[in-house]
């Protein structure tokens, strides 16, 4: 038999009297108090089962650290500052939700400044506005080039982790998406029959935009198979219709590979608008799974990635800096294939 409080009664009766305490969400969870502080602080050893209690607990119990008493208490600031660029797309938004949740659970908030990267003098400005702030720490999520490097020649005057996907195939869990992620995409149009294929690619100051230009043709070659051709992209929708779109003749290809959903979603568009049908004359399929991927006409086969998972580990990464403790591993699942009715068996003929 249970002996687990039920969290919603805990809940009433903490709103009733205080604020919940690490021992209230212990006490709704079915948890030492240890067990609840190690979450919060970000480690990782913890089981799934327990971690998914704990967290049901904080949520239900509407957990909040309170950060004026720890830092007047241990004279040490709880705020992180986080630089991000681009936080309209997709992958961006969701690493920085991520981190958010991440931080605000080990009792930090998450200040987020967006770079405008096509500005050297605004990036310039924003570092030093932050920097002049009383944070813990810098969370810097390079996404580009420019920013990659600017975030190298700043000085930080606090712990500063650098979350940035490393120029190649390597076991950088932000590569995983392409690593594991595109072989899988691919495969699947081969086991349809599919043999030539076109790559619609994202922008090429993207270290994320080069690692899956290279995944593909990497799976492409393995498999014995034809890439005839790279369209230039932004990652955008608008990008994606007009590589199509602006095209005199397309490449003799039956699947397009985009480098993301906005750009597939594009894609489909021009299509459609010449006379072609999807997938009977061309399969297209994406990367990412937006939220609206399912309801696209035809809803669009794509991976799904955990940009969450992404986000939670550099919080984690740089709280260890923070706090001087040892340095947590990163396990980001593989990526999910998630088959719709964009792609389907390659035409005859």
């Amino acid at each position: 038999m249970s002996t687990r409080t039920d969290p919603a009664e805990v809940a009433r009766a903490s709103r009733a009297t205080k604020a919940a305490t690490i021992y209230d969400v212990a006490k709704a969870a079915g948890v030492s108090h240890q067990t609840v502080s190690r979450l919060l602080k970000g480690y990782e050893g913890i089981r799934p089962q327990t971690r998914e209690k704990v967290e049901q607990a904080l949520d239900e119990l509407g957990y909040r650290p309170n950060l004026t008493a720890r830092s007047l208490k241990s004279g040490q600031s709880h705020r992180i500052g986080a630089l991000t660029h681009e936080i309209s797309h997709v992958g961006p938004a969701r690493i920085v939700e991520g981190a958010s949740a991440a931080a605000r659970e080990a009792g930090y908030v998450l200040d987020i400044v967006s770079l405008d990267t096509r500005n050297p003098s605004a990036i310039e400005e924003s570092l030093a506005l932050i920097t002049q702030h009383n944070l813990a720490g810098v969370l810097a999520l390079g996404v580009t080039d420019e920013m990659t490097r600017e975030f190298e020649a700043t000085a930080f005057r606090v712990p500063a982790y650098v979350a940035v996907e490393s120029d190649g195939l390597s076991d950088d869990p932000r590569a995983v998406l392409s690593r594991d992620g595109m072989p899988a995409l691919i495969g699947h149009l081969a086991d349809l029959g599919h043999r030539r294929f076109v790559h619609l690619a994202g922008p090429p100051e993207w270290s994320a935009s080069r690692n899956r230009i290279r995944a593909y043709e990497a799976a492409v070659a393995a498999m014995g198979l034809e890439s005839v051709g790279l369209l230039p992209g932004d990652w955008s929708a608008r990008s994606g219709y007009r590589a199509i779109a602006d095209l005199a003749e397309l490449p003799a290809a039956t699947a397009i590979v985009a480098a993301n959903d906005q750009m597939a979603l594009g894609a489909m568009l021009a299509l459609k608008e010449r006379g072609l049908r999807i997938p009977d004359d061309v399969s297209v399929v994406g990367i990412d799974d937006i939220p609206e991927a399912a309801y696209l006409d035809p809803p669009l086969t794509t991976v799904r990635n955990d940009f969450e998972t992404q986000g939670r580990a550099a919080v984690h990464r740089l709280l260890a800096l923070i706090e001087r403790t040892e340095m947590p591993s990163v396990v980001v699942p593989v990526p999910q294939l998630v088959v719709r009715r964009s792609s389907g068996p390659a035409p005859v003929g």
